[in-house]
C-alpha cells in the first residue's frame, strides 16, 4: 500500500512501490523514480459515478499514478492534511480531494439542500474503505468533533469533509457579516447531529445559498 506523508503543510509525498494511488487531475508537481500517470473518466466508481457527477455537477477529474519512487502532489499552495479510513466513509467537497489510495472506493451520495447551499451541487463525494485519504482547504484545517450533546452549525462556505455517524440538516441562520450589514439576502447553515467529526476551513469559498 502507498505511503502518505507531509512534505511541509503544502505538499503531500506519497511512497510508491508498484503500487497506485487516485490524485485530483493536475495535482503533480515532481516525481523520483519510474511513474506512468493515467487520467480517468469521472471521480466516482463506474459509469453510475460518471453519470451522477455530469447531472450534479459535483465534478472531479482524477488521475491515477502507479509506479515505482515517490510523487509530490500539491493544489494552489493549499493546506493538506493526511486521514487514515478504516473500513469507514468519509463525505468530502470534491474540490478539497486531493489524493486517495487506489484501493479505496469513490463515489457520490445526496445531500440534498446542503450541496445545494454550498456551491457545490446537491451531490457530495464519498471515499470508503480502508487506506490514507489527502484533503486539502484554505489554512490548516479545524476538527471539530460533534457528540449527541453537542450538535455543530457549520458555514457552507468552510465545510470541508466528515466522517462518522452524523446526521445533517439544512437550515437558515445568521452570520457575522449579516449581523455587521454585508450580507445581502439570506444566510444558510448545515447543522450535524450524532456522533463523528467535521473538518472546516479557516476561510469561506463563494457560495450561491446567500452571503453566508
Amino acid at each position: 500500500m502507498a505511503t502518505f506523508r507531509l512534505q511541509g503543510s503544502k505538499a503531500l509525498a506519497v511512497d510508491l512501490a508498484g503500487d497506485a494511488v487516485k490524485a485530483k487531475n493536475g495535482a503533480m508537481v515532481a516525481y523520483e523514480g519510474q511513474m506512468a500517470f493515467k487520467k480517468m473518466s469521472g471521480g466516482g466508481e463506474g459509469l453510475r459515478g460518471m453519470v451522477t457527477r455530469r447531472l450534479t455537477g459535483e465534478q472531479m477529474e482524477v488521475m491515477e499514478v502507479r509506479g515505482q519512487g515517490t510523487c509530490y502532489f500539491a493544489d494552489r499552495a493549499s493546506d493538506v492534511t493526511v486521514l487514515g479510513l478504516q473500513g469507514d466513509r468519509l463525505w468530502v467537497e470534491a474540490s478539497n480531494l486531493l489524493c486517495v489510495d487506489a484501493g479505496l472506493r469513490t463515489g457520490t451520495t445526496f445531500t440534498g439542500l446542503c450541496g445545494g447551499a454550498s456551491g457545490n451541487g446537491l451531490f457530495t463525494t464519498t471515499v470508503e474503505g480502508s487506506g490514507q485519504v489527502a484533503i486539502t482547504s484554505d489554512g490548516p484545517a479545524v476538527v471539530l468533533r460533534v457528540t449527541p450533546q453537542h450538535p455543530l452549525a457549520v458555514d457552507p462556505g468552510a465545510y470541508v469533509a466528515h466522517q462518522g455517524d452524523l446526521r445533517q440538516t439544512f437550515q437558515s441562520g445568521v452570520t457575522f457579516r449579516t449581523l455587521v450589514g454585508e450580507g445581502g439576502g439570506e444566510a444558510f447553515q448545515i447543522r450535524f447531529e450524532g456522533d463523528g467529526i467535521v473538518y472546516v476551513q479557516p476561510s469561506e469559498r463563494n457560495t450561491v445559498g446567500g452571503d453566508v
